[in-house]
């Protein structure tokens, strides 16, 4: 009879072909396990231990837990992508080497943890906490293993397990905190009200916080020094409306002194900048992001009150793209006013020396982590939804407008 390594081989080889009965003949061969009598056990037991294999050597291959967690979900639905987390958790318990500490806040924020009792019995835990059959969690654990060991290596923005080298967090100091929370409170009061000149007065006052303690830092660390370099974080821009969300992410990227790119193939935004810059890209695109859905659910019906057509994909990705570009504008207006102040009250000698070595720190990030990197251009083909979009980021401006283009920066 074959080893439990040779039955995961081949249903891991079936799945990943055409061929949906072989796939199918596969899978029961391995539902039948290795005709021992812990036959079942042995099998559950290797899948679990080659798909924590597999999530460790991804993490040498620039993928972060939240990545892997990420993916999954979009790729397979929420139950399969609990065999990753599972399997992620499973891989820390034995590290081989030292850990990073914002290795395990992302495992800990993806509720990674071993919850089972031993590991010839996960699966068979796993499909009773699922409501599933055992052929059903079979079949999620060999297609999570296919997509796992099918992943293309990405930039490696932090260090990761195991790794010589500084394994340096996104955090700042406590003054940053504060500060940070002071942003989550207004963004949360701009996500809550149904008044957007509210939101958009929320939102702008948030981004003035943001770019002041941004400066801040700049002074504080002075030049920086050749050991450092900028970090970088990736951002969930999948469909529908992925370029849309691309655009968002990179004018959210741009008025913080940050770079970004879009990873179409795999549903993500690299942002590359300095630790405190990331963390308002972070807080800023997840609330716009809410924020411009809800503008759009409001456009929709404003759209059916006055006779309009049923909404179409156009007007939808139109409206999005508006909103990015002038909430990108109202942001660098922001930062710009920010920067004004403080070489006024700093001195210009002083400030805008460190700004361009922070500035130029990050494009060269960029060049060594995405050499090839082109631009793609996104059309707007509805110029009612883009009128609606860009009412929607600023009550100011209600007339139409041709239809623009505008480019996003993307992976070859």
């Amino acid at each position: 009879m074959p080893d439990a390594e040779e039955l995961i081989s081949d249903a891991l080889a079936a799945v990943r072909g055409t061929d949906v009965r072989l796939a199918e003949r596969q899978l029961d061969r391995l539902m039948i396990g290795t005709g021992a009598a812990d036959g079942a056990a042995v099998v559950d037991a290797a899948l679990l231990r080659r798909l924590a294999r597999s999530v460790g050597r991804q993490a040498q291959r620039g993928w972060q837990p939240v990545d892997l967690a990420r993916l999954a979900a979009r790729r397979l639905g929420p139950r399969p992508a609990g065999l990753v987390t599972d399997a992620l958790a499973a891989e820390r318990r034995d590290p081989a080497g030292p850990v990073p500490p914002w290795w395990d806040e992302q495992l800990r924020d993806l509720g990674a943890e071993v919850w089972w009792d031993a590991d010839a019995g996960h699966l068979v835990a796993w499909a009773a906490r699922t409501g599933c059959d055992r052929f059903t969690a079979l079949r999620a654990a060999v297609d999570a293993l296919a997509l796992v060991e099918g992943l293309p290596p990405i930039a490696v923005l932090r260090p990761p397990p195991g790794a010589p080298g500084p394994a340096a967090a996104r955090g700042g100091s406590g003054g940053g905190s504060r500060m940070l929370d002071r942003v989550r409170a207004l963004l949360a009061k701009a996500e809550s009200t149904t008044y957007p000149a509210e939101a958009e007065a929320l939102t702008g006052k948030a981004q003035e916080l943001i770019a002041r303690h941004s400066i801040d830092q700049a002074l504080l660390a002075g030049v920086a020094e050749p050991t450092d370099r900028p970090g970088g974080v990736r951002l969930g821009t999948e469909a529908p409306y992925g370029g849309a969300k691309a655009l968002l992410a990179q004018e959210v990227a741009a008025a913080n002194r940050c770079e970004a790119v879009w990873s179409d193939d795999l549903g993500f935004t690299t942002v590359l900048g300095w630790p405190a810059d990331l963390e308002a890209v972070e807080l800023l695109y997840t609330s716009l992001l809410v924020q411009a859905t809800a503008a759009m659910l409001r456009g929709r019906g404003e759209r059916r009150a006055k006779g309009g057509g049923r909404r179409t994909r156009d007007y939808d990705e139109s409206f999005l793209n508006a909103f990015a570009l002038r909430i990108g504008e109202r942001l660098r207006a922001a930062t710009e006013e920010a920067d004004r102040e403080a070489a006024a009250r700093n001195g210009p000698e002083r400030l805008l020396p460190v700004l361009a070595t922070r500035a130029e720190a990050v494009r060269e990030r960029l060049d060594t982590l995405f050499p090839g990197v082109v631009r793609g251009r996104l059309t707007v083909r509805d110029a009612e939804g883009w009128s609606s979009g860009t009412s929607a980021a600023d009550r100011a401006s209600l007339g139409p407008g041709p239809a623009p283009t505008r480019q996003v920066r993307g992976r070859r």
